[in-house]
């Protein structure tokens, strides 16, 4: 009895029997298919495409008249690489950008579009060139929230037959040549000089205001300007000096009335 058990596992396992169950478990393993919560199954029926697609979890198909293809629906983070954008205003730019898009019909974007990676990738490129291209340089640098809210809603348009949905745009970089860069580190100075002048003349003009206000006040109040002279000779006064000269106005004269007048001199 000991020797019967080997003969027949051998004779088992080196008959027939081991290849019907080779291809049981290689069957098995074409029909049985996991996906995870993200991805979905489009499935081919002798070419023809069933109605909704499968998953999320245990998944069996028919091998081989049906034929899955997995799709996945997380946001994918598409990098742009530069292009070579001439703005309205003929100045030549490296511009790149970050597109994040994401599946929203497994079954379109496998029967719609060949390979919607690719296509999506094209599509961000030319419309990158496309609408950069419209605008002028110190839009381009200024007003980029608003040319990414463009950006979006030109690719998320054009993307919805396959769908996709295109939810962001961003751009990232944008490189200016030498000569240019230059430029504006001289018009940026120019404009830091010009609102120097101004500020300076603002305030010289804000000066002789108050300036025009006070010989107001001391013309009409004489007295005044009598305890303005006092108040200098004070601060005169206070530094170390052997000699003072200062001068004496005729006003306080005639605040004291010791002015001769030369109509009665007459």
């Amino acid at each position: 009895m000991r020797q019967v058990q080997p003969d027949f596992l051998v004779s088992f396992f080196s008959g027939p029997w081991i290849y019907v169950i080779i291809i049981v478990v290689f069957y098995l393993a074409k029909c049985i298919n996991v996906l995870n919560e993200y991805e979905r199954g489009v499935v081919f029926r002798l070419g023809r495409l069933l109605a909704r697609p499968k998953g999320p979890g245990l998944v069996l198909i028919f091998w081989p008249i049906d034929r899955m293809v997995r799709v996945s629906l997380r946001i994918v983070t598409l990098d742009v690489p530069p292009q070579d954008v001439i703005t309205r205003d003929n100045v030549s730019v490296h511009v790149n950008a970050v597109v994040y898009f994401q599946v929203m019909d497994p079954a379109k974007a496998i029967v719609a579009v060949e390979d919607y990676l690719f296509a999506t990738s094209q599509m961000s490129q030319t419309t990158l060139r496309s609408v950069l291209g419209q605008v002028e340089l110190d839009e381009l640098l200024a007003e980029r929230e608003k040319l990414n809210l463009e950006l979006q809603g030109i690719l998320d348009r054009q993307t919805d037959a396959w769908g996709v949905k295109v939810t962001a745009v961003e751009i990232k970089k944008v490189d200016l040549p030498q000569e240019m860069q230059r430029a504006m580190a001289r018009q940026a100075e120019a404009e830091r000089e010009r609102r120097a002048k101004v500020i300076s003349a603002e305030g010289e003009f804000q000066a002789a205001e108050k300036l025009v206000a006070a010989a107001d006040m001391m013309a009409a109040h004489p007295m005044a300007m009598q305890m303005r002279y006092l108040q200098t000779l004070v601060e005169i006064s206070a530094e170390k000096s052997s000699t003072i000269v200062f001068p004496f106005p005729m006003e306080m004269l005639r605040t004291f009335g010791l002015e001769k007048n030369p109509s009665r001199q007459a």
